[in-house]
């Protein structure tokens, strides 16, 4: 018996996906035609022509700014790694040696040695490959890899994401000097990540629930700076409970237990070597956070 199947997919001319992007970014067809170096007509055209081919609208135009529909919003992250995909696409074929990129991104806390090592592996297995390992806040990151930056993500959230390849339940503590042998006094100093930290907003949360004040006596950008400050006595503050080591911290009981965070991995391409990568990091995180014993390194892939 022979079955005919009609297909009528949308067909994504990246000509089109670069000026829905760029729409997005700048907020007005105007703008993006300049940064285009087109003409509002013909941007407006090529909008058109790929809301057409999709059958749904991609942008509010009547809104100042414009801003994405709910269909532009789930399109968006995909238009950007389509064309990533192209550049990245035209860059090897343009490098005599082959060489692709992975972009991966990781908060600070998850580049422990064991990481380092697992990605210097990698690297050494896949000289066609370069890696470019990014790490910075997980609201950053989860927004960035959305986006199309990167290909593989490990992120904390409070829940995980229906498209996680992987994700554990990470153990947090409050965490004081193991110097300091008193009560915590009000206000309480806290000692802080940067504005849109998780672990920040869940202290402020936290103890603006038990009817306390506080106020920031350090902000730093790496989990070293903050358990040295923690470390020196300057406050209090969250983390994962296996960081804490060797420091001379421990946990403060002070307060109410905090609730854990959810380590999510998330990745875009499912091809051997990624799939390689992401077994790899899934393995060492999965042991060196959830089991909070010494890493077994042969069991990590290493």
């Amino acid at each position: 018996m022979l079955f005919i199947h009609n297909y009528d997919e949308a067909v994504f001319d990246p000509r089109l996906l670069e000026a829905f992007i760029t729409v997005a970014d700048a907020g007005s067809f105007t703008a993006a035609a300049h940064r285009l170096g087109s003409t509002q007509s013909t941007v407006s055209q090529q909008i058109g022509r790929l809301e057409g081919r999709i059958r749904k609208p991609l942008l509010d135009r009547t809104a100042r700014p414009v801003k994405l529909t709910p269909a532009g919003e789930r399109l968006i992250g995909y238009a950007r790694r389509v064309l990533a995909l192209q550049r990245e696409a035209a860059a090897l074929l343009a490098d005599p040696s082959g060489s692709r990129t992975l972009q991966v991104g990781l908060p600070d806390d998850l580049m422990t040695a064991a990481m380092g090592d697992g990605f210097a592996r990698f690297a050494a297995r896949h000289p066609d490959i370069r890696l470019d390992v990014t790490t910075g806040l997980s609201r950053d990151l989860s927004r960035r890899y959305r986006d199309g930056e990167f290909d593989l993500v490990i992120v904390k959230e409070y829940r995980a994401q229906a498209d996680a390849r992987a994700s554990f339940s990470e153990p947090l503590a409050w965490i004081e000097s193991a110097d300091h042998a008193q009560p915590w006094s009000d206000p309480i100093p806290l000692v802080a990540f940067p504005p849109g930290g998780l672990y920040r907003d869940q202290m402020v949360e936290q103890i603006e629930s038990a009817g306390l004040r506080w106020y920031l006596a350090f902000t730093g950008n790496s989990l070293v700076s903050v358990l040295r400050a923690v470390e020196a006595g300057l406050g209090i503050t969250i983390l994962p409970f296996a960081t804490i080591e060797p420091y001379r911290v421990h946990i403060c009981r002070q307060f109410e237990p905090v609730m854990p965070m959810t380590l999510s991995v998330y990745a875009w391409e499912q091809d051997a070597a990624t799939s390689e990568l992401l077994a790899a990091l899934t393995r060492i995180v999965s042991l060196e956070r959830v089991a909070n014993g010494p890493l077994d390194r042969a069991a990590a892939g290493l």
